[in-house]
C-alpha cells in the first residue's frame, strides 16, 4: 500500500477506523473474534493506522484492540482519543480535557491497548473549558515524558488548530470528510495545508450509505447512532437513497465498488489524506484497502466531485454542538 505523510508521521494511506467492532452500530460487539481478525487481515493487506477512542464502549473496543495487537503492537501507528469521558465523575458523554483527566484517561488507554505508548493521541472534541493551550501543553508534556508521540485534534475549527499548533506542532487533525460530508473543505483544510497539518477523514463511506448497502431506515437495531440521525430518516433518507445509487452507477462503470470507488475519490483530493474506513468484517477490509490500487480518471473525479451534497446533517443537535467546524 501506498504511504503519506501525516505532518512528519509516516502511514499507510488507507487506515482502520475500529469503534464499529464494539460501540454505536448495527451488530457491534456480537463477533469479537471476527473483529480480531479483521485487525490481523487489514496488518496483513498493509494498513498500518488503526484508530479507536476510551468512549467507543466506553473502553471495550480499547479492550478488543489490545487483545488484537498483542505480538504485532509494532507493526501499527496506534491512534486513541481522549475528553468525551469526565474521570472526576461526571463520566462518559462529558467533556473534559483538564490536564488532570487528560492524564487520567491516558494511563487508562495505555493500559487497555496494553502498550506503552501512543503513537497518535487526538483531543476528541473541543472542550470550551479548557483553553486549547492547556490542553497541547500538557499533551507537550506527555511527548516529553514518551507517553504519547504525536498529538492530533478531531472535529476541531480554524482558530483552534491555529493556537493548539503554536504550541506544539499538531500531526494530523480527524474530521469527518467525504462525498457526502465536504464542510472542511472551505475553512479547515486550507489551513491544515498552511502548516503540514494531515487530515484523517473518518466516515469516508458515510457511515454505510455510499457503499449502497443501506436501502432501509429500519435496518437500524436500537443502540446505532444512526436510527435518529438526520441523514437516515424521512425524506432525507429517500433523498441520500438517490446520491447513493449515483455512485453505485459510477462504480459499475470503472468496475469497482462503491465503497472503493468513494475511498479513491478521498485520496485523490491529496497526499496528505488517510482516511480510517470502519468495518468489523475481513471482507470489507478487503474491499476497502483495494481502493489504494484504484486510480479514477478524471471525468470520474469531475463527475464525482459534482454530486448533490447530502440531505439533513451530519448530527443531532447535541452532537453538532460538540464539533468546531
Amino acid at each position: 500500500m501506498k504511504h503519506i505523510k501525516l505532518g512528519d508521521l509516516d502511514v499507510a494511506r488507507i487506515g482502520l477506523g475500529a469503534m464499529g467492532m464494539s460501540h454505536g452500530l448495527t451488530g457491534a460487539g456480537t463477533d469479537d473474534a471476527e473483529s480480531i481478525r479483521t485487525v490481523h487481515r487489514a496488518i496483513d493487506l498493509g494498513v498500518t493506522m488503526i484508530d479507536t477512542a476510551e468512549i467507543y464502549g466506553p473502553y471495550t473496543n480499547e479492550d478488543l484492540l489490545g487483545r488484537a495487537l498483542k505480538g504485532r503492537r509494532d507493526q501499527v501507528v496506534l491512534a486513541t482519543k481522549f475528553g468525551l469521558v469526565s474521570h472526576a465523575g461526571a463520566g462518559a458523554w462529558t467533556l473534559d480535557s483538564s490536564p488532570a483527566n487528560i492524564r487520567t484517561a491516558l494511563e487508562g488507554s495505555l493500559k487497555r491497548l496494553g502498550t506503552d505508548h501512543i503513537d497518535l493521541y487526538y483531543q476528541h472534541r473541543v472542550d470550551p473549558n479548557t483553553p486549547i493551550e492547556e490542553v497541547v501543553g500538557t499533551l507537550a508534556e506527555l511527548v516529553t515524558e514518551g507517553k504519547i508521540r504525536h498529538i492530533g485534534l478531531s472535529e476541531a475549527g480554524p482558530d483552534t488548530i491555529r493556537r493548539a499548533h503554536a504550541v506544539h506542532p499538531i500531526t494530523a487533525v480527524q474530521s469527518e470528510y467525504s462525498l457526502w460530508t465536504r464542510g472542511i473543505e472551505d475553512r479547515i483544510l486550507p489551513v491544515l495545508r498552511e502548516f503540514g497539518i494531515g487530515l484523517v477523514p473518518f466516515s469516508p463511506l458515510g457511515h454505510g450509505f455510499l457503499t449502497g448497502t443501506v436501502r432501509n431506515e429500519n435496518d437500524f437495531e436500537e443502540g446505532d447512532f444512526r436510527r435518529g440521525n438526520p441523514r437516515f430518516t424521512g425524506e432525507n433518507f429517500r433523498r441520500n437513497l438517490a446520491l447513493a445509487d449515483e455512485v453505485q452507477a459510477i462504480a459499475a462503470d470503472v468496475g469497482a465498488t462503491p465503497a472503493q470507488v468513494a475511498i479513491a475519490w478521498l485520496l485523490a483530493q491529496g497526499d496528505d489524506i488517510a482516511p480510517i474506513p470502519g468495518t468489523k468484517r475481513v471482507t470489507r477490509v478487503e474491499e476497502n484497502t483495494a481502493a489504494d490500487r484504484l486510480q479514477l480518471p478524471a471525468d470520474v473525479l469531475t463527475r464525482l466531485s459534482s454530486l448533490p451534497p447530502a440531505a439533513g446533517d451530519t448530527h443531532t443537535e447535541a452532537g453538532l454542538r460538540m464539533l468546531e467546524r
